[in-house]
């Protein structure tokens, strides 16, 4: 009895490291093909810093943001929307890996990869581990080069392991959302679609660029509403929030929850018994 106890421990202690050696082999590889992809470096910065210096520059003083939460005082309005260009770079890389997957599926890698003797939702979840990790170096890259541009957010303090967890839990959940898409987009020229109706709609109709007060004031109520629902618009707030050591409200439960139900869909889907086996009958690669 005692021999058959140790067998199973040894049995489960090998399997945990198989599969912690499976998740450090895809992530490593992710990086390592990122590093060698200096223009996606690059083109991911451009996008937020342009805001940031043009946009944001031009609204400075016209644009102003009142004292409402989590601020304590009149804010610029290049400081009130790097919370959501951090968002935007998130957002952006999040859907880059769902063309990586469609990529990777398109060229048999990815199926091969689902082949491995571990449990499908696992490496899943070691393809999203490796986006998060993506995505979180260039917001700190684009936090830093924003702070040489002047505007510096208060992302070091008492605060800190908070924005830590806001910024993680909003990168697993676009990337989970990525995930998603990838069960859907059934070829790369399908992706440019998917930028036009999910990406932008995602970040314009949410807090990224205004206050969800400015919009009810306007009168635009739609815009409103879709913003309250927007998944999006929690994951900003909570990081916005996190920043200034407030409290987030239900964001970081409408983020985490729709993680979750991303990541459960994209694994039914990626099951070869419902969604993505049956690829191969819609053209997909053998």
């Amino acid at each position: 009895m005692q021999t058959q106890t140790v067998s199973i421990d040894d049995t489960r202690h090998h399997g945990a490291r198989h599969a912690a050696q499976a998740m450090r082999a895809i992530v490593w590889r992710e990086l390592l093909k990122f590093s060698r992809q200096y223009g996606r470096l690059i083109s991911a910065l451009v996008r937020p810093l342009l805001w940031l210096a043009v946009f944001a520059a031009g609204f400075r003083n016209v644009f102003g943001v009142a004292i409402v939460e989590p601020y304590d005082t009149y804010i610029p309005y290049d400081l009130y929307i790097a919370p959501g260009l951090v968002g935007m770079v998130l957002l952006f890389n999040g859907m880059q890996s769902s063309l990586a997957m469609v990529y990777d599926r398109e060229m048999g890698l990815m199926r091969l990869l689902l082949t491995a003797p571990l449990p499908r939702a696992w490496i899943l979840l070691s393809k999203l581990t490796a986006t998060a990790v993506l995505s979180l170096a260039q917001a700190a890259a684009f936090v830093i080069v924003a702070a040489l541009l002047g505007t510096a957010l208060p992302v070091f303090g008492a605060q800190t392991p908070m924005v830590l967890l806001a910024a993680v839990c909003a990168a697993l959940m676009l990337g989970s959302l990525g995930l998603l898409l990838s069960v859907h987009i059934r070829q790369l020229e399908n992706f440019a679609g998917t930028m036009n109706f999910v990406i932008f709609p995602m970040y314009f109709l949410s807090t990224a660029l205004y206050p969800l007060w400015k919009l009810e004031e306007s009168g635009a109520d739609w815009v409103y509403r879709v913003a309250q629902v927007n998944p999006f618009t929690h994951a900003v707030e909570w990081m916005r929030f996190a920043l200034y050591g407030k409290d987030a409200g239900i964001s970081p439960y409408v983020v985490v929850g729709t993680l979750v139900v991303c990541f459960t869909l994209a694994s039914w889907g990626y099951d070869p018994q419902r969604g993505f086996g049956a690829l191969t009958k819609r053209g997909g690669p053998a």
